[in-house]
C-alpha cells in the first residue's frame, strides 16, 4: 500500500533562539543568543547602558556607536565560528 507522507517545512520550535544583534553602519554581528526573549532584552539593555557610559569616549575617538536589537533566529543560521561579542568589543578600533 502506498501512502503520501507530508513533511513539515521550517525548523523545529526548539531550534529558534533570541539573538542580540549589534549594528554599526551596514555591518551586523550577533552579539549573544538566548533561549528566551526576556533574557535577550535584558542583555540588550545592559549593552546599551555600557555604550551610554562610554559615549564621551566614543565621540572623542570618533568611533561609530553600535545599535542593539533583539530578533529571533534559527540555530542553523549562526555562523559556524560564531563567538559572543563583548559589550565593548568594538572599542579595539574595529567592529569585531
Amino acid at each position: 500500500m502506498s501512502e503520501i507522507i507530508a513533511f513539515q517545512r521550517g525548523g523545529r520550535k526548539d531550534d529558534m533562539v533570541w539573538a542580540v544583534v549589534a549594528t554599526v553602519g551596514r555591518a551586523l554581528r550577533i552579539a549573544e543568543i538566548y533561549p528566551a526573549r526576556p533574557a535577550a532584552m535584558a542583555d540588550r539593555d545592559w549593552r546599551e547602558q555600557q555604550v551610554r557610559a562610554y559615549a564621551a569616549f566614543l565621540r572623542q575617538t570618533r568611533q561609530p556607536v553600535p545599535r542593539y536589537s533583539v530578533q529571533p533566529i534559527r540555530r542553523a543560521d549562526l555562523p559556524r565560528a560564531w563567538r559572543p561579542l563583548p559589550a565593548l568589543g568594538f572599542l579595539r578600533g574595529q567592529f569585531v
